[in-house]
């Protein structure tokens, strides 16, 4: 009995001291989290996520919302709105994982799937100054936007349904991958491919999948023989407004600390976008006579996506060049490209998107160069010629994966559930045939 009795004892203060040993360790790993966070990067980190969060909604769904016709104007917006929620979820429970954990070549492990082992101790590895949680919603948001921004594309007939579908399919396959072949420390990492916030990751790898997706689902009724005009550019522009100040997080943000990176990404965002919105316009009054509202909109945009490979590795004249090149180019992107194309884009989502940020990706191999004011490469050894080559590959790569997810992907939801609504539905219009709603009352 006196055994039995001291064993009890003993194991109880085995468990004790197990217990007091945990609480130490839980209480060391706290400290040392609490040594290592910055409180000015993580509230830098926080409101460049929420910035980009505005991106979407309301940003980028105000300016493809206005360039509907009224009786799609809700569709577009719940289009995006929708995606935006359900690519947050995916990221959540397995995206992050996949694009940020694991070591392999083209995509992570599963070992933070779920979120699995992030608390509110643990740091980021990739940014050590913030915590995990910032650094993944930071991630997520980019995840977001990426997929709303193929909602352009195939605007105006496409079945509510097959968007949702795409959209899990694509970010799956597409997104993630991508993500980890340049920032999660792939082989285009490896091969040191430079992308400071996603002109391939996010700009060309989104356009293509809208560039495939409006080919195989086909143009909308009466389009080259109706004019598909606007029905609200003061929603447009709005919306162009919320993109440019968001960008400050998409771009600024991605120094990931409060430091001078940010501060030169933030003025190089600002000089490109203000330089593409006057050559886009220049470039219109040459052909066409007169400077639009929606030229401008969509110039600033050109501008955004185009510097944003370079926005932490050029200089702000580098930035200016790049951004005067980005109008034009994109300007011809949603016009002559277009027609050579035979593809109905709605919304320019490949000739702004797209073709800027191949432009820029391109680019960045050029403007990083220390004798054109850019910072050079870490390694300290820079071959202009050697980094632009680089910088097509990444840029092919992104390409050929995107066009092969994407193809897939439409061609399977086209035989399961198709992808087009019928033509009396196009022919009404999606707010009320897809979702009972009008956005305006007469």
């Amino acid at each position: 009995m006196r055994k039995s009795v001291l064993a009890a004892m003993a194991l109880a203060g085995t468990g004790m001291c197990r217990m007091a040993c945990a609480q130490d360790a839980a209480g060391d790993t706290a400290a040392a989290a609490a040594s290592a966070l910055s409180a000015g990067d993580t509230a830098w980190m926080m409101t460049s996520t929420l910035l980009v969060l505005m991106m979407v909604v309301p940003g980028l769904a105000l300016f493809y919302g206005g360039l509907a016709r009224t009786k799609n104007m809700l569709s577009v917006l719940m289009q995006v709105f929708v995606t935006f929620s359900l690519i947050t979820v995916l990221w959540f429970l397995y995206g992050y994982s996949l694009a940020f954990s694991g070591e392999g070549a083209i995509v992570g492990d599963f070992g933070k799937v779920f979120m699995n082992g992030v608390t509110q101790n643990s740091m980021s590895v990739t940014l050590p100054t913030i915590p995990e949680y910032v650094f993944s919603a930071f991630q997520g948001s980019f995840a977001c936007i990426t997929a709303a921004l193929i909602v352009g594309a195939f605007a105006e007939r496409i079945k509510f349904g097959a968007v949702m579908a795409f959209m899990a399919i694509w970010f799956t396959f597409s997104y993630v991958p991508m993500a980890h072949i340049i920032w999660g420390g792939g082989f285009l990492a490896e091969d040191g491919a430079l992308d400071f916030a996603g002109g391939t990751v996010v700009h060309i790898n989104a356009g293509i999948a809208g560039l495939v997706g409006a080919w195989l689902i086909g143009k909308r009724l009466g389009y080259g023989r109706e004019a598909f005009m606007p029905h609200s550019l003061t929603l447009t522009m709005v919306g162009a407004s919320l993109l440019w100040i968001g960008w400050f997080g998409f771009n600024a943000g991605s120094a990931g600390a409060a430091n001078g990176l940010a501060g030169m990404a933030f003025v190089n965002t600002v000089v490109a976008t203000a330089a593409a919105t006057l050559s886009w316009l220049m470039g219109e009054v040459f052909t066409r006579g007169k400077p639009s509202m929606l030229g401008a909109a969509s110039g600033a945009v050109a501008g955004l996506v185009t510097i944003t490979p370079a926005a932490g590795f050029a200089g702000p004249m580098g930035s200016l060049v790049m951004g005067l090149i980005a109008g034009p180019v994109c300007l011809w992107g949603v016009t002559g490209l277009k027609r050579l194309l035979k593809v109905d884009d709605a919304f320019d989502s490949f000739g702004v998107h797209g073709l800027g940020g191949i432009v820029g990706a391109i680019l960045t191999g050029v403007v990083v160069s220390p004798a054109l004011g850019g910072t050079g490469l870490a390694s300290g050894e820079y071959s202009m010629l050697m980094q632009v080559w680089i910088q097509v590959k990444s840029v092919l790569v992104t390409m050929l994966w995107s066009a092969v997810v994407s193809f897939v992907a439409y061609k399977l939801i086209g035989m399961v559930w198709g992808l087009r609504v019928s033509e009396d539905e196009e022919r009404d219009g999606l707010d009320k045939t897809s979702h009972g709603e009008s956005a305006y009352h007469y």
